[in-house]
This record gives structure tokens, sequence and C-alpha cells, in this order.
């Protein structure tokens, strides 16, 4: 027998059914708030879910809106699954109607506008963004403006952090209390509906960023129920939640119904599963596979859950009759390293284990670059072959939340690179075989930076996350200090310049990524997302990587120079006419403006045309062929 929704459910018509999850409690009652007050005690019944802790009762007289809390023992606190919150963590929750809000996005049997269907895994082209900071003035309904500007850069879904309501009206999300309750300050539940509603008419799909290893401090008032946490395991943020113990399966339950809340109520595309590598599950069914299990039954377009891990596992991403988790994709943190040591020079903190060109040429190929490898910053083996899996099932990125905002002044690749390396950045990213996640303000080298912010009213928390902000930067040897995290102005700092994007290098470089996304959607060889027809090759001494992608319908070679200095290169190419389509020294790009070839000539006598191209430090050559073009049938193959 599947467990009753939890919270406040409205039927219309002033009914609303209340219930919540409590099997140590003894009393438990609804505390209506208004219209009138009343308190109204909740039935365990004799039923297997009354024996499991399952109170409920339904009531008439209730409008949306309603202020109400549930009394436990003589003591009134907020719902947990509560879905609203106005007066914030510490108010009492109130009642929400679904029923009423008129969806534009209807899914047809045909894609057209206005319909939406969905969008397949390797189509997305995400970009991830922060609301408070996204826009002026920090809300759902104010990113909406924003859409358009996306769309005709080439996004293809937007991942929003998480959304959960936190205490005060700033946060970066990851301390949220109230799972269920879209932030009151961003616009609350009717307002992420109309971002939803917004992107699916636009035919992008949304991400949510939801955090199920743990919850916030303040304003956290499930620990009183003695069910949802474990000491069993510590996490770096306190104690972990509690999905194999004793009483688990209610938590288990809280939390997929959580997931299918954003998915089916709220019409969320995917959700971004926060460091599921602080999920700790020994039972039979992993937590992950069974939520993989509950959201396939949502009706309607295609649902994703992707993972953020760093243990490196194909176990997240292989398919549930091979004793997988099922998930549909994860992270590739070992991308984004290994970019971002060749390019900044860093080797401090986890950059200890990367540096090397070979193991941003291991990543393309195989997507991971520790596949059991000994982590000199590990001090022991890590991470395992993803044989099986397809392109599509990595999310990389050269910028995220996490890279920038946990440095001490939240700095961007606008501050640590240079015009030509952001460029070559963005080739490294576009070019790859996998699902690229650009981070807000990249696409145009935002200059604001991206910082740690809180609003906190416990005055002891807020030292104590004073305290570990320094601690976490004195482990990458960051010299200073760091910006209040309580401070506005922290806050304030952090929001996009979008003006940025109309002046000089700005805009060269918004319309480059552009360029590249374009190229991503036409060239056939970039559409289809396989790393295993993906050849990386390595010329360490000139500090040059050569990445080949191919399928039988074209072939595209991308030369990146990773040096500061121009270099020649003798390259292969198979007979066929070659075209350049990129060029990021082009003066077009704002670029010194070197010469290259712009073709390459079909010579069908040889088997390969050799040709000495010449580099500009940082820069990125991109040459491509279609199976028309080239002199012979058949497979393509790597160049050996």
């Amino acid at each position: 027998m599947r467990p009753p929704k939890m919270g406040a459910q409205y039927w219309g018509e002033g009914r609303c059914t209340f219930t919540l999850w409590a099997p140590l409690k003894h009393r438990v009652a609804v505390h209506v708030i208004d219209p009138e007050v009343r308190t109204v005690p909740l039935a365990r019944g004799d039923d297997e879910l009354g024996k499991r802790g399952y109170w409920q009762a339904t009531l008439a007289g209730i409008q949306p809106g309603a202020r109400y809390s549930f009394q436990i023992d003589g003591e009134d606190y907020p719902d947990p699954a509560s879905e609203s919150q106005p007066q914030g963590v510490h108010g009492p929750s109130a009642v929400v109607e679904h029923l009423g809000f008129t969806w534009h996005d209807r899914v047809d049997s045909v894609q057209s506008e206005g319909c939406w269907n969905g969008l397949p895994l390797d189509q997305f082209v995400i970009y991830e963004l922060h609301i408070g900071t996204f826009t002026p003035e920090g809300t759902f309904e104010a990113a909406i403006a924003r859409l358009a500007d996306l769309q005709s850069l080439g996004i293809t879904a937007i991942e929003l952090m998480p959304v959960a309501q936190f205490p005060g009206d700033r946060n970066w999300g990851y301390d949220g209390t109230f799972p269920f309750a879209a932030q009151v300050s961003y616009g609350g539940v009717e307002g992420l509906k109309k971002l939803v509603d917004a992107c699916h008419q636009l035919g992008m799909a949304v991400i949510l960023d939801v955090v199920y290893n743990h919850l916030g401090p303040e304003g956290n008032y499930l620990w009183h129920l003695g069910t949802y946490f474990t000491d069993h395991y510590k996490i770096p943020w306190g104690s972990a939640i509690n999905y194999d113990a004793a009483h688990s399966d209610g938590v288990r339950e809280y939390i997929i119904q959580n997931a299918c809340y954003w998915l089916e109520t709220c019409r969320i595309d995917a959700l971004r599963l926060d460091a599921v590598h602080a999920i700790y599950d020994f039972g039979a069914q992993h937590i992950l596979r069974e939520m993989h299990d509950r959201i396939s039954s949502i009706s309607g377009p295609p649902r994703y859950l992707i993972a953020e891990s760093d243990l490196n596992d194909p176990r997240i991403i292989e398919p549930t009759e091979l004793s997988g988790y099922g998930l549909h994709a994860q992270w590739s943190d070992d991308f984004h390293h290994a970019l971002h040591a060749l390019l900044t020079g860093e080797r401090q903190g986890y950059y200890a284990d990367f540096g090397c060109l070979s193991q941003l040429a291991k990543a393309y190929e195989k997507a991971f670059v520790y596949t059991w490898d000994y982590s000199p910053h590990r001090q022991r083996m890590h991470g395992a072959m993803p044989r099986q899996a397809q392109g599509q099932q990595f999310v990389i990125s050269a910028q995220n939340h996490d890279q920038v905002g946990n440095r001490m002044r939240g700095d961007r690749n606008s501050h640590l690179l240079s015009f030509e390396a952001q460029k070559l950045a963005a080739a490294a990213l576009l070019l790859a075989p996998f699902v690229p996640l650009l981070f807000m303000g990249e696409e145009y080298g935002e200059t604001a930076p991206f910082l740690y912010f809180v609003s906190h009213t416990d005055r002891d928390l807020i030292e104590s996350v004073r305290t570990g902000r320094s601690q976490e930067f004195a482990a990458f040897q960051d010299e200073g200090e760091a910006p209040d995290p309580q401070a506005i102005e922290t806050f304030n700092q952090s929001k996009l310049n979008w003006s940025l994007k109309q002046r000089s290098h700005h805009e060269q470089l918004w319309r480059f990524y552009q360029r590249l996304l374009s190229l991503r959607r036409s060239d056939p060889a970039l559409r289809r997302l396989d790393h295993h027809q993906t050849e990386a090759q390595v010329h360490e001494l000139e500090q040059v990587l050569t990445l080949r992608r191919w399928n039988p319908a074209g072939e595209v070679l991308a030369c990146l120079n990773f040096g500061d200095r121009p270099r020649e290169i003798q390259l292969s190419f198979r007979p066929g006419t070659w075209h350049l389509v990129l060029h990021s020294a082009d003066a077009i790009w704002g670029g010194p403006g070197q010469a290259v070839p712009e073709f390459i000539p079909r010579d069908c006598s040889q088997t390969v045309t050799q040709q000495t191209l010449k580099l500009a430090p940082h820069s990125v050559l991109v040459y491509s062929t279609t199976h028309e073009n080239n002199c012979s049938e058949g497979k393509i193959a790597p160049m050996i």
C-alpha cells in the first residue's frame, strides 16, 4: 500500500487533507490559524499506514493560503512537507492550490509552437543560474524576460540552483529546510510555475538542483520528530539523512514524494541531485534506485535524474537490470579540473591531481580521468571505467557555481584567464561529446564575482559559517580575508551585469559561444554525443591537443593550443574537402587575426593529406568534412 501524500492536499471547494508522518509521536493535531482559529486532532488508523506512523484528517472550510501548523505532543511546528512558508522558515505553513494554475505548455503528439514534449538528453545545453543574482529583481518572474537571450545563444535547458525555502531572503540554496516550499522571496511556487511554463513555451527544459543529503541548520524542524536523521554516518554539513536505519521508510517516502512533486506538480524536467556521494544507504534497494523507479511512472514528457558525485562510479548511471541505480546522467568534475588546471596552472587542493594535457585527452575519450588510478590528492586509488555509458550521460563544465563560488573571491574565468584563453575554454567545453553546462554570465565574460552569501538570523550560526569558510579557503592556501557571507554587499556584488553583453570583447565572446553552439547543432559529427567515436591526441611538447570526432555522416578535427606561444603543428587529414568552420584567433572574434587555410583541398590519390598549421597562443582551429565530401564510402575510423 503506497503511503498518502504528505502535507496539505487541497481538493477544491474548501476541502483539504492534512497528513503527517510521525511514528514516534502520541498526539498530533492540525492547528488552523485562519480564516478562523481551530485545532483538529489527526487520526492514526489501525490499518497498515496507521501502524507505520501516518496521521491524517480532512477538513472543510479551508481556503488556499490558509495558515496552519501541526501540533505535535502539544507543541506547534510548521508542516515538514509545507509547500509555502509565507513568513519564512520560522512561521506557519500555508495551503497551496495547484488546481487553479493555467499551464500553456500543453503536450501534443507533434512538437509545435506552444507544445512541450520534452527534450532528449543529447540535446541539452544547460545554463546554470541562481535566481537571486540572475536579475536585479531576483525573482522567478523576472528571469522570464531573459529567456529569449538564452534561447538566441543556443541554450536548451536552464538549471536552477536550489529554491527550497531557506532562512532569510538570500542564500545559495543548500541550506534549505523545507524541501517542498519554493522560496517565498523568489516568488513562491506560483512564480516557479510561471517560469517553467515560459521555458516550455520556448522549447527549453528546466532542471532543478535539489539537496537530499542534508538539510540546513536554521529552521530545521524535522529534528524533533526523531526519525529523519542518523548519527551512523558523518557528512561535512552535519548529520546524514536516515535512509537505512529504523523508521527510515517514511524518510525515504518523504524524499521520493518531494522528487515527484517537483517533476509532476511543478512540471520540472530534471533534477540535479546534489552530492549523492553523501547519501548513505546500505539497504538492499538504494534510495536513488527507488527514486528512479518511482519517477519512471510519471506520465507526460520524459523526466531525468542527474547526479552530482565525486566518486567516478559508473554504477550511478548503469541500468537497474545491471544492478545500477539507473540515473540518467552524472556530472564529470574530472573534465572541469583537467581543463582548469591546464588553463590556470593552479595545483592547490584537488587540482594537485591534474595539470597534464593527457588527462584532458582521457576525459574526452573516457569521460573520467580517474578510472581506478592513484589519486595523489586522495592518497588512494580512485574511480572506475564507465565502459557502457553514452556521451549524454555526462554533464561537463568549464565553470559552475561550486568551482567559482567556493573560491575566496568568487573568481570567474574572466578574472583568471586572458580573453583568448576564455575562448579556448569555451571551445574545449562545447566541442566535447558530452552535455555542456554554462554558468550564468560565462557566455559574455561576466566580471562580477559569484560569492558565497547567507542571511541567517542565528548569531552563533553566522559565526560558524564565517569560520567554516575561512578554514575551507585555508585548504586552498588562499591569502587574505574572505568577504562576509552575511553581508548584503556580498550578495549584491554577485548580481550579473547584463549591460556588459553589449560591450567590446564581451559581445565578441557571446557571439563566439553562439557560433560554437550553432556548430554543435548543425555539424553531424558534433551533434551526436559519442565519446566512443572521439580521439584526442596530445602533442605534449607543443602543448597542443587535437580532437577528432566522427560518425558515418562526417568528421571534425579541432586543434587546441594550450600554450602561451605560437605553434606549428603537422596534421593528417583524410582525403576529402575540409572546411575551416571556426578560428578563435580571427579578428571577427577579437583575435590577433592570424591567417590559416580556409579549406584543405581534396586529394583522393593519397591515404591522408599532410598539412602544417600555425596556431596562435591559446587558440583553437576547427575543420569539418561531411560524408559527401569524402573520396570513399564507408564508416569513418580514427586517424592513427
